[in-house]
Order: structure tokens, then sequence, then C-alpha cells
């Protein structure tokens, strides 16, 4: 190719290497030579040289949530025009050891862990082995020695719940419910600590509590046993939005309740399906596009060169629809 188009090897490396610096005139030489001589770039081969495979492995633990597709699309798109591929492993548990120790064989460049937890061995091996790890909508383990071990980033799941609270607050919601997700995920943890706080400093306490464990059935059993009794919260906090259209579902068409006048909901994510017209729920919204720029970032700068991994926090806000109660004018 290079003999073809009159121009060096490393010229040709460059015209096929995406993002590499080559003149127009250079790679448009290259190509007319390469289809001539039907030529293909062989990145098996090219990873054997550069010992970089230019592949990053997603890892998931389940699909479910509305969320995670639109982070597999968005992920996916912005590293494929960087010149990465993909490769995507589902874990069918929150600790994904298992499934670590075979990407690892794949010889990837990097690690995205989304939905999904690892362990302090599982992260050590993989620093050994220098796969950067990053923790996507997940924060490591609350030990210093895992936080130094592995980079997160997540939206401000604290400040999210506050916000939450403080619009049931000032709505004049006094029977406030919490409808959790995992127990032990840090989302979740994050999310009713910010909201049982701001809570506690207007005196007010969660009036009940049921889990979900962020799967449709769970969050459906979970609104039914938060409505069961005689005094029904007038308003609940669910801790995400596949969730909470789960929940809305059972209040409405199982117990005919009237969502905001019986009862006001409020979710977290802003998934696409929260704006259906037949839920139009009121939403903390996390930044997708924020949030997949900020791991690319860290996964770049991981694998350009030994920097310590760090957590980055991703603004969220709130988003008004029609599972709140309207304000009162003065």
């Amino acid at each position: 190719v290079a003999r073809l188009a009159q121009v060096s090897q490393s010229a040709v490396s460059r015209s096929f290497t995406p993002g590499a610096s080559v003149a127009k005139d250079t790679r448009a030489k290259v190509m007319a030579a390469a289809k001539a001589l039907g030529y293909r770039p062989n990145a098996l081969a090219r990873s054997l040289i550069t010992r970089r495979s230019r592949i990053i492995a997603l890892v998931m633990s389940y699909l479910q949530n509305q969320f995670y597709p639109l982070v597999i699309e968005e992920l996916s798109q912005k590293l494929q025009k960087q010149g990465y591929h993909v490769l995507m492993f589902i874990s069918e548990i929150e600790e994904a050891d298992g499934v670590l120790a075979e990407i690892l064989q794949y010889q990837v460049d990097g690690i995205v862990m989304a939905s999904t937890t690892l362990s302090l061995d599982m992260a050590r091996s993989c620093r050994d082995a220098s796969v950067p790890i990053v923790l996507f909508n997940r924060v490591p383990d609350m030990s210093e020695r895992a936080r130094r071990s592995t980079s997160s980033v997540t939206s401000d799941n604290y400040h999210g719940g506050r916000m939450v609270a403080e619009l049931l607050l000032v709505r004049g919601h006094q029977k406030i419910a919490f409808l959790a997700g995992l127990e032990n995920s840090s989302t979740n943890i994050d999310r009713e600590r910010g909201f049982n706080e701001r809570l506690q400093e207007s005196g007010v306490t969660v009036h009940s509590r049921a889990v979900g464990h962020y799967n449709f059935e769970g969050a459906k059993e979970a609104a039914r046993a938060l409505l069961s009794g005689a005094d029904r919260p007038d308003a609940v906090f669910v801790a995400n939005d596949h969730m909470a259209i789960a929940a809305m579902d059972v209040w409405r068409l199982e117990l005919g309740l009237r969502i905001p006048q019986d009862l006001g909901v409020v979710g977290f994510d802003d998934v696409p399906q929260a704006a259906w017209g037949a839920y139009q729920l009121t939403t903390i919204v996390q930044s997708v596009e924020a949030m997949v720029n900020a791991t690319i970032e860290l996964l770049q700068e991981q694998m350009q060169s030994q920097v310590q991994p760090r957590n980055v926090v991703v603004p969220c806000r709130l988003v008004e629809r029609a599972t709140v109660r309207a304000a009162t004018r003065s």
C-alpha cells in the first residue's frame, strides 16, 4: 500500500488509525491504494505489535432498567468515534468477579462496570494487569483501600434525594414514604440518605418504607405493601423511574388512586418513558451524556498514564411534570 500510494509505511498506519494526524491528500492516496489492492487492516495483528486491543469491556448485571440502554448507546457511539470497540458482558450477580476473570483473557484496554460491583481482590488483579476500571453509576466499597483502587462516575445522588424531599415538603406533603431499590447499592444508599436528612431537618420522619430491588415485579409488590394499611402515605419517593412506572400502574390500575390528587410520586433517572403521556413522572434527571463523557475521560487518563483513580460526581436536576401537586398560588 505504501509503495503504490508513494508514502511511508507510518503514513499508511496513521491513515488507518482513528484520530491520528495525517494530511487529507495523503489519506486519500492511501485509501485509494488500499482499495485497489483489496487491503484491510488486521486489528488482531496490530494488537500484537502495539499491545493495545482497542477493546473496552462493558459489564452489566441487568438490562431491565430503561436507563441502561441509553448508557450503552451513548458509550458505544462515543468510544467507536475514538477508534475503540465495546465488548459487552452480562453478569447475573451484583458482584462481577467471575465475569471479570474471563474479561481479562481478552486483553481489553479498559473496563466499564455499570449496575454492578467488584471485590477489592479483583480490583487489585485488574490493576496489576494494567487494565483500568471505571464504575458507572456506582461507587467503590466505602473503605479507603477500595476507593484508591477504582475510579467511578455517579450522579449527585445525595443532593438528588434532598431535592425530592424539598419538593414534597414545599407542596405540603407530610406522610412521605420511600420505595427503595437494592439495599446495598450506593445509588440507593445515597439517594435515601439525602432524602431522609432533608426530611429530618424539617421535623418530618419517613412515613413508611418498602424495597423493590430495582426490578419491575419487586416494585409492584413494594407498591402494594406501602398502600396496604389504613394509614396511607400521601407521597412516595421511588428510588428510580423503572420502579416508579411499575408502582404507578399498581396504584392507579389496581387501587384506583389518582396521581397526584391522592398520591404524589417522584422518581429518579428521567428515562424516556417517564415523559410519556401515560406517566408524566416528576423525577430527578441523571445526565447520561455528562456521565458517559466523564467515564471516557477517566478511562483515557488511566490508559495513557499512571494516574491515580478518582471519583467523579455529576450534578443532577429536578424535572417537574404531573405526578406532584402543583404549587399553590398566593
